[in-house]
């Protein structure tokens, strides 16, 4: 199992968090969530996971800012940035400029979700 890898959600849409969370939890990984970016930047370093999977529109500051954050501190972290189909494009491709390692559109398939994160988290 995956017992030693840790992952963030910073996600605030409750259903969301119910299906990331079901998901990753079946594949043993230790999950914090967040549900906004500023909280999130704030908790970085106290939680400190391998993996960060946020969304792009998020409460108080945004996926972007977060993203920012996180590749400026912690640049080995893992990033994969969640968006809702039709949701502002330039902000996926900007994402991938500030340094987010995938990107997952919303609805996902489930098992394609699990194999970003292991791609990810080399294994």
């Amino acid at each position: 199992m995956n017992s030693d890898k840790k992952i963030l959600i910073i996600e605030d849409d409750e259903l969301m968090i119910k299906i990331l969370t079901f998901i990753l939890n079946k594949e043993g990984y230790q999950l914090s969530v967040i549900r906004d970016g500023l909280s999130a930047i704030e908790q970085l370093h106290t939680i400190n996971p391998d993996m960060v999977i946020t969304d792009l529109l998020l409460p108080y500051k945004s996926g972007l800012e977060v993203i920012s954050f996180v590749k400026s501190n912690y640049k080995n972290k893992a990033i994969i940035a969640l968006s809702a189909l039709g949701e502002e494009e330039h902000s996926v491709s900007e994402a991938f400029k500030l340094g987010a390692d995938d990107f997952i559109a919303k609805p996902f398939n489930p098992n394609e979700l699990v194999l970003r994160v292991k791609r990810l988290l080399n294994y």
